[in-house]
């Protein structure tokens, strides 16, 4: 995949409107694999809506969403699953790892699918993100922004051409924010791999093409 193309979409909930300050809702705007985008972004302005959207978890939208010219609507569930195991790799807000699993299984679970990683890869990212004392403890023990660690290594463990972020360093430090940046960027270069990023304040440092305000 090479492009994911946005015309004149915009969220069911938003409907009537006939113009936004928005540079991405009621505009047409291409995502192309190799380059980094950053999407920022206020409370309420359809952000996470919009990386649904791509991913298709949702479809309540006006407009059109494609995929090297085809409409996603016309996906099949076969086209779907192949998007998201070999070209769409998400980082969801809300994480959803499952708190009752240690911090292995639930990257595992991506992973086996995937055979991506070797488990010494994926142990020198939680060395490098530094948890790896936590490999074995369930998630819901870990405070939020090591599940977001957790979940980021995670969203690195599959073959992609565009790597969605929603929101991927909101309970980061500096110092952590850098090194997952790092860490994404360099997995986007080895690929050709896209990057797209959202935020409302707090920024994946990556080196961005092209900046836009939802």
């Amino acid at each position: 995949m090479n492009r994911i193309e946005l015309n004149n979409m915009l969220p069911a909930v938003f409907a009537g409107r006939e113009d936004t300050n928005s540079h991405v809702w009621l505009r047409e705007v291409t995502f192309e694999r190799g380059k980094n985008y950053l999407i920022t972004a206020e409370s309420g302005t359809g952000k996470s809506s919009l990386c649904s959207y791509i991913y298709g978890y949702r479809i309540d939208y006006s407009g059109r969403l494609g995929f090297d010219g085809t409409d996603s609507r016309n996906y099949t569930i076969d086209q779907w699953t192949d998007l998201r195991c070999r070209h769409i790799s998400y980082l969801p807000q809300d994480l959803r790892l499952f708190p009752e699993l240690s911090v292995i299984d639930n990257i595992q679970l991506k992973n086996q699918l995937t055979d991506f990683k070797t488990r010494k890869e994926i142990e020198d990212l939680l060395e490098l993100l530094g948890i790896p004392e936590k490999i074995d403890q369930p998630v819901g023990k870990l405070s939020i922004g090591q599940q977001q660690r957790v979940a980021i290594i995670r969203t690195l463990c599959q073959p992609a051409d565009f790597i969605l972020l929603d929101e991927p360093v909101s309970h980061l430090d500096d110092k952590n924010n850098r090194i997952v940046a790092q860490l994404v960027a360099s997995e986007a270069a080895r690929q050709g791999a896209g990057i797209i990023a959202t935020s409302v304040g707090n920024n994946v440092q990556i080196n961005v093409d092209t900046e836009l305000k939802l």
